[in-house]
């Protein structure tokens, strides 16, 4: 078993990636000011950025939703990776080795053994979208064409040819570097008495990829009547391709699916093509297995399914092995909390045919023809029996009764409970008691209990309590915090001291404070402000980190180095003297309420404080 990742580990990686150049890989960032990038969220659709970005504390804050976080976060987000699977992911990136603890993470050796077959499929993809190009690929092209896919289309999708010859992949990825015993491990190639050759020969390719955009694999479909393999074939498994965990459409879907909370489950390659060029760019596609237990895992991550909303839509020729097929996407149903729904296309058709014939416009009405997996179910159990005898409607009622009681929404249930008695002719009462006696005979999993996967995070982070924008009080403890939180290098010796001696009045800024004052001074360096900014997050509550990481990316009032130094100077004396003023006011109370047999050195010792406090707070009026 696999250990936890050290958390010391976790934290370099944090403090040594440049959060900005791993943004700039999803949004474009223009300067927003001194240390300060900002851009078009890729959280929500916005027209003016409100994305900020702010690389010296390794932080970003989008002050039009909320969403906030590291870099770690912001990849998880994005590429809806597993925690341990994104600082993997980004200490490959910077080259940092990673170690593990309660057990054994993956040697170095199998680090770069991975990175290897990476490099070896993205070198194949562009070797075989090179051959599309070519003559020898016209039989390919005209595929293509006869489809409604252009050249453009081709490019965009990456599709690519195999040419006919034993060994043309052989040699390319040969010359590149490549050892055999790598090969063999890539699923590109079968062995023979005479060694290697090219597994895919003749064929049409399309790259499959994993959520993050990684080339693992390869769908190939046979074009040429001499061909006597399947009509697809596809990489076996391999270390990098696990068919069950796949999803053709994935990495350029992923996106749109958690944006618009909807997943689309096309049959091939080309109907996850022809979907998306018509506008449903939710579509993906299982891989040479039916979509199951391991597919429903990543589709609920994408979803956020947690019971909010979402749907999946499954579709299906309509002929007898669609029906077949939806009705196994049926088994899996409650393994979902969103929707499941069926589009049944009746002709036969599949998407792509269906935008051949119809255009865009026929597989939208396609998608929009959807109705919910269970009410197709019932349909197709009723078909099984001869609804015009007795026995044959008793029996369709056995048949349908258990799916009417897995329908999740109690609101729904009684409503189907009538439709199932009116198909079927009888006494909604009778058809009322074979349903709760299919629900009280229903496993423990049955589909009104909570699913076993863990709920995937949501987009809307949780906000603490914000103090009233319009105290002048709190408005200067919120300043002084984006201050200190942006450029605590400003901060010398005398000023870490008044910051530990602060009191802030609003709570959320007090946490705040509490926080700082837990996570301790700041090491000089990128590195340190990002380390430092990591023990702020994990001395606060989880509530408060989209406050911290807002405070921190806040563009401040200042063009220049030295109007910057100005601006937090002055910030941070503005909020010394309101302490001072705080603890003058607090002293000249306990002044007032001696008794007059008090003791002198008290009172001295009070005056004496209150004559300190003044002679500071002259000198911070005074200082330039």
């Amino acid at each position: 078993m696999a250990g936890l990742i050290k958390p010391e580990d976790i934290a370099e990686v944090r403090a040594r990636t440049d959060i900005r150049e791993v943004v700039e890989g999803y949004v474009t960032l223009k300067s927003a000011g001194i240390g300060s990038w900002k851009g078009l969220c890729p959280f929500h659709d916005e027209r003016t950025p409100s994305f900020h970005v702010r690389p010296q504390v390794g932080t970003y804050h989008c002050f039009g939703c909320g969403e906030s976080g590291d870099v770690i976060s912001f990849v998880m987000k994005l590429d809806h990776t597993a925690f341990a699977e994104t600082v993997e992911k980004l200490a490959a990136r910077i080259g940092y080795e990673l170690h593990y603890e309660e057990g054994a993470g993956p040697r170095r050796e199998e680090v770069g053994r991975r990175q290897r077959l990476l490099d070896a499929h993205k070198i194949a993809a562009e070797f075989y979208r090179d051959q599309l190009l070519t003559p020898a690929a016209a039989v390919a092209r005209q595929f293509l064409f006869d489809r409604g896919f252009d050249r453009t289309v081709s490019e965009q999708f990456g599709v690519g040819f195999a040419p006919q010859g034993w060994d043309g992949l052989l040699r390319h990825l040969r010359g590149k570097g490549f050892r055999d015993d790598e090969l063999k491990l890539t699923g590109m190639f079968s062995e023979g008495n005479r060694g290697l050759y090219d597994r895919f020969r003749g064929r049409l390719i399309w790259p499959i990829k994993d959520i993050a955009g990684d080339v693992i694999g390869f769908g190939a479909r046979r074009l040429f009547d001499d061909d006597q393999g399947p009509k697809y074939l596809n990489t076996p498994e391999t270390a990098l391709y696990k068919k069950s965990q796949v999803l053709y459409g994935i990495d350029i879907a992923k996106r749109n699916i958690a944006k618009k909370r909807q997943l689309v489950v096309v049959e091939g390659y080309t109907d996850v093509m022809a979907c998306h060029l018509a506008g449903v760019d939710t579509a993906v596609a299982s891989c040479g297995t039916a979509f199951g237990s391991e597919h429903i895992k990543i589709a609920r991550r994408l979803l956020s399914d947690d019971g909010t909303g979402g749907e999946v839509v499954f579709t299906f020729d309509g002929d007898a092995a669609g029906q077949k097929a939806a009705l196994k996407a049926f088994e899996e149903d409650q393994r979902f909390v969103a929707q499941t729904f069926v589009a049944v296309e009746r002709s036969g058709m599949d998407p792509c045919e269906l935008r051949q014939h119809g255009g865009d416009t026929a597989v939208v009405a396609l998608i929009d023809s959807r109705r919910p997996l269970f009410e197709f179910a019932i349909q197709a159990s009723l078909r099984k029996h001869d609804l015009n005898t007795v026995e044959g409607r008793v029996a369709a009622l056995r048949e349908a009764a258990p799916v009417v009681a897995q329908i999740r929404d109690h609101a729904i249930r009684p409503a189907y409970t009538r439709e199932l008695a009116k198909w079927l002719g009888m006494a909604p009462d009778d058809v009322s008691r074979a349903v709760g006696a299919a629900g009280r005979r229903a496993p423990s999993s049955a589909p009104t209990s909570a699913p076993t996967y863990p709920p995937a995070e949501g987009f809307a982070p949780r906000r603490s309590a914000r103090p009233d924008p319009r105290d002048p009080v709190a408005t200067m403890e919120r300043q002084a915090l984006e201050v200190i939180l942006q450029h605590p290098d400003l901060l010398d010796d005398d000023a870490w001291l008044h910051v530990g001696q602060s009191h802030f009045t609003a709570p959320a800024y007090q946490a705040v404070h509490a926080a700082l004052g837990a996570a301790g001074r700041p090491e000089s360096g990128r590195e340190g402000l990002a380390l430092w900014m990591d023990r702020i997050r994990d001395e606060s509550p989880e509530p408060l980190r989209p406050l911290i990481a807002e405070l921190a990316v806040t563009p401040l009032p200042a063009a220049t180095p030295e109007s910057l130094e100005r601006y937090c100077r002055d910030i941070l004396a503005g909020l010394f003297e309101l302490q001072i003023t705080a603890r003058k006011a607090e002293l000249m109370g306990q002044l007032q309420r001696l008794e007059p047999d008090a003791p002198a050195d008290e009172r001295h010792r009070l005056n004496r404080e209150l004559m300190e406090l003044e002679l500071r707070r002259r000198q911070l009026r005074q200082r330039d």
